[in-house]
């Protein structure tokens, strides 16, 4: 599957969320692509909205992983890769064990442990600017 969406808006975000979820299907692991400022933390954002997180959805760029709660308190694991130095450090951090929890991991900057993911398990959300309020998002099954 291949799927190609474009957000004119920040206003778009929770319409653009319920196609992302559906086009998720039974992935439960989403790397999340796209330069720096693309909107990778805004539109993770809207998706933990869409099903339900209360309070704040913000980057774990520094602890590496936030977990949140769905509205019937399933785990919603959210990391950013982006300070990591090497994938020894994700693994410390139990990596293995949150993508093999069966429960929705949202990652931002993939490649940065892209040794410890199982191709197949992941379905890859990319994001490329085209303007300063459009974004073109890209669905791509591995």
């Amino acid at each position: 599957m291949n799927e190609s969406l474009i957000s004119n808006s920040l206003a778009d975000l929770q319409e653009l969320a319920d196609k992302l979820l559906k086009a998720f299907g039974n992935y439960k692991i989403i790397a999340f692509k796209g330069e720096m400022g693309a909107g990778k933390t805004t539109l993770i954002a809207a998706i933990c909205k869409h099903l339900g997180v209360d309070g704040a959805i913000s980057s774990p760029t520094y602890s590496l992983v936030n977990e949140y709660k769905d509205r019937q308190g399933k785990p919603i694991y959210h990391f950013d890769f982006y300070r990591l130095q090497n994938e020894h450090e994700a693994a410390d951090m139990g990596l293995y064990e949150y993508l093999d929890s069966g429960h929705l991991c949202l990652i931002e900057w993939p490649e940065k442990v892209a040794g410890m993911l199982l191709e197949e398990q992941v379905l890859t959300v990319t994001i490329s600017v085209l303007s300063d309020s459009s974004r073109q998002i890209l669905i791509d099954e591995n």
